[in-house]
């Protein structure tokens, strides 16, 4: 292991609890011990996540919120018995690891509670909430401390919390951290006065217009995390360590607009002379811990970070709150792991938050600790498995209900959370296999076909590995896509598998293989406009094959559309964004803390979008577009990027031996490619 690291092998305490080392598991949604939205019972996938990552090295693991009271019957947590005996087991296994694990309980959701359209639905039709409510109570889940719109469809407001409730869930988090602390749990973490949850809603002014003791006042805005970390310590004593979830500043300028980095703004949520005050105050309460971030559901961003977020985003805000209090302090949010054991090394920090990255490479810690750290599998911040709750004018939460159901899911690593669908057996029969195409999709196959035991040979018309994914990693933002570049290219070395470059492919009976992966991706769309032909390819700018002017013209925006509208404004440029639609990265499946900050990002900046705008005409000197009233204008530009989508363009059709992935099958998102391609090589 590189000195740099050595920081973050040093144990500190949490109360009395000593933790080994410096590295945290933040808690994920879809992780949680005791499931998510189905009835509350003991997660066995979640279980066997949490105990593979214990087993590599991580300090202290903590799960996805366990909710006290059920989301799905309304239950509470602590009723049903059973599952806190299949814990206490659980535990003696985990601690063998010696690692520790505190259970992050949350009070719930609140207006931030993604909202999908039956929800919407239940909320305003009043017989129909009445019919959901034994099975969803959405009135309830969708409660706050007052009445506020829903981040996700700001028609639907929120009800307030009635005192009772509160006092409810009080008592609820006192029960359920006391059996936890009887099953053997090392502590637990209070979801959370942090990115605009239910309990955070009750802190903040812009959220919180209460008149009761529960509003008005600082004291009484944060009277409810106050009440439950004293009901915990009353119930617990006060050896058993309450971590609480926590943000420093919530970087937020009104519902729905969150504040960018380096943006000059007016808080509405929490600013730092208060975070000071509130730090001190509720470590002095009870709590043994902030884990801290920034941000809330309205500037999703800070707490999700976004690939166009800047590395270590929220550090120097933690680094500052930790003045204020004497208990432990963790930062979380795009954390560098060098930079972070710098900070634990000078005491500016006591812990590093670090999640996703645990969905993308369970193995990550213990490959640092033996300095293979190019051997670890990047996380890109893509959110396209872990939390692709998507938002645009006109739909709240448009996601699957299964992948709602089953967050923490990974778009690079299939096998995550997902163990029994998706899993490296060794093949039956060993076949010569011949992939044509190296881009992700057909690197994947080859990767899990060798593990698997088959000769494979990768076919790559091109001089390079990567695919239109070179295109979409060479943005300046991009580091990570291009980590994960030179990742696959240290995988097909590290496995042996030969690429035959430079070789196209047009007859696959001449490869003499026993089973043909097609990889070859997708062509882009051709719009019919005249001038067409005038337009530069989406591609074609990325990689540098044809320059543009100053003023650039970009039809289309979609995800990317927009990265490239961002790129140019970071290089100096003047980016005009032309879509047909009414709201930008108007797509299922990218996620709001991504899409969110697109939107924000050009909205501050001033960059000129063109909303429910078709494209006519390109000509030499712009545009000729329609809007949506039928009304004819021009834009004027010195170049037009052209980023309509793709269609899929496999060399042939699929058969019996002969297999489709990726875009040459349907064009999709790096899930949709690295899934398929799990779902082929598994077969073979």
């Amino acid at each position: 292991m590189e000195e740099k690291y050595n920081p973050l092998f040093t144990p500190f305490k949490i109360g009395n609890v000593e933790i080994k080392n410096r590295i945290v598991m933040t808690s994920m949604g879809g992780t949680s011990i005791f499931g998510w939205m189905e009835p509350n019972h003991f997660d066995e996938e979640a279980a066997k996540f949490l105990l593979e990552r214990a087993k590599n090295n991580v300090g202290l693991i903590l799960p996805g919120i366990a909710p006290i009271r059920d989301i799905l019957l309304g239950k509470w947590l602590y009723q049903g018995k059973g599952k806190f005996k299949k814990l206490k087991a659980y535990m003696d296994e985990f601690h063998k690891t010696g690692a520790k694990l505190f259970i992050q309980l949350t009070a719930g959701f609140g207006r931030s509670l993604a909202i999908n359209d039956i929800m919407v639905k239940a909320i305003k039709n009043k017989p129909l909430g009445t019919v959901l409510k034994p099975f969803l109570d959405v009135d309830y889940l969708t409660a706050s401390a007052s009445n506020t719109p829903n981040r996700w469809e700001d028609s639907c407001y929120s009800r307030p919390l009635t005192v009772q409730e509160i006092q409810q869930m009080v008592e609820a988090f006192a029960k359920t951290a006391k059996l936890c602390q009887d099953a053997g749990v090392d502590g637990v973490e209070i979801h959370a006065v942090h990115e605009g949850y239910l309990l955070d809603q009750f802190t903040m002014k812009y959220t919180n217009q209460r008149t009761d003791e529960y509003g008005g006042s600082r004291e009484n805005r944060y009277r409810f995390p106050v009440e439950i970390v004293q009901a915990i310590k009353k119930a617990c004593g006060k050896d058993f360590p309450v971590s609480l979830r926590y943000s420093v500043l919530s970087k937020t300028k009104d519902f729905g607009k969150g504040a960018l980095p380096g943006e000059e703004y007016v808080e509405v949520g929490r600013d730092m002379e208060e975070s000071e005050w509130a730090a001190k105050y509720l470590q002095d309460a009870g709590y043994d811990m902030l884990n801290c971030d920034n941000g809330t559901y309205d500037a999703w961003y800070w707490a999700h970070p976004a690939p166009y977020m800047p590395e270590n985003c929220n550090l120097a805000d933690v680094e500052h709150i930790k003045k204020f209090v004497d208990i432990p302090v963790v930062c979380a949010g795009k954390m560098d792991p060098a930079v972070g054991a710098e900070a634990v090394k000078d005491g500016k920090i006591d812990g590093v938050g670090i999640a996703r990255q645990f969905l993308t490479d369970p193995e990550w810690v213990t490959k640092l600790l033996a300095g293979d750290i190019e051997s670890i599998h990047p996380c890109i911040c893509c959110h396209n498995g872990c939390f692709n709750m998507a938002h645009y004018k006109g739909v709240g939460n448009d996601q699957d209900l299964s992948d709602n159901a089953g967050m923490a899911r990974c778009a690079l690593n299939p096998e995550t959370m997902q163990s029994k669908k998706y899993k490296i057996a060794p093949c039956k029969k060993k076949k010569t296999v011949a992939v044509i195409g190296a881009g992700v999709g057909g690197m994947e196959v080859a990767r899990i076909l060798k593990k698997r035991g088959h000769d494979v040979t990768i076919y790559e018309k091109t001089n390079k590995l990567g695919g239109v994914f070179i295109a979409a990693a060479a943005p300046a933002f991009k580091e990570k896509d291009r980590d994960l570049l030179a990742w696959y290219e240290k995988e097909l070395r590290d496995l042996d598998i030969p690429v035959k470059f430079c070789t196209e492919i047009t007859d696959i009976a001449s490869l003499q293989a026993d089973e043909v992966v097609i990889a070859t991706g997708s062509t882009p769309r051709k719009l019919p406009v005249a001038g067409f032909e005038k337009g530069i390819e989406a591609c074609e700018y990325l990689t540098g094959k044809k320059e543009v002017g100053d003023k650039v013209i970009i039809i289309g925006g979609g995800l990317s559309g927009c990265e490239i509208a961002l790129d140019l404004y970071n290089k100096g440029k003047t980016p005009v964004i032309v879509e047909m639609k009414n709201d930008l990265v108007a797509v299922k499946g990218v996620c709001l803390a991504n899409s969110s900050y697109l939107r924000d990002f050009f909205e501050l900046n001033k960059v000129d979008v063109r909303l429910n705008t078709k494209l006519k005409e390109i000509r030499d000197d712009g545009v000729t577009v329609v809007g949506q009233d039928g009304t004819e204008s021009f834009i004027d530009g010195d170049s037009v990027v052209i980023s309509a989508g793709y269609v899929p363009h496999p060399l042939c059709e699929k058969g019996k031996h002969v297999h489709l992935v990726g875009d040459c099958l349907k064009v999709g998102n790096l899930r949709s490619v690295v899934w398929r391609a799990w779902d082929v090589a598994m077969k073979i």
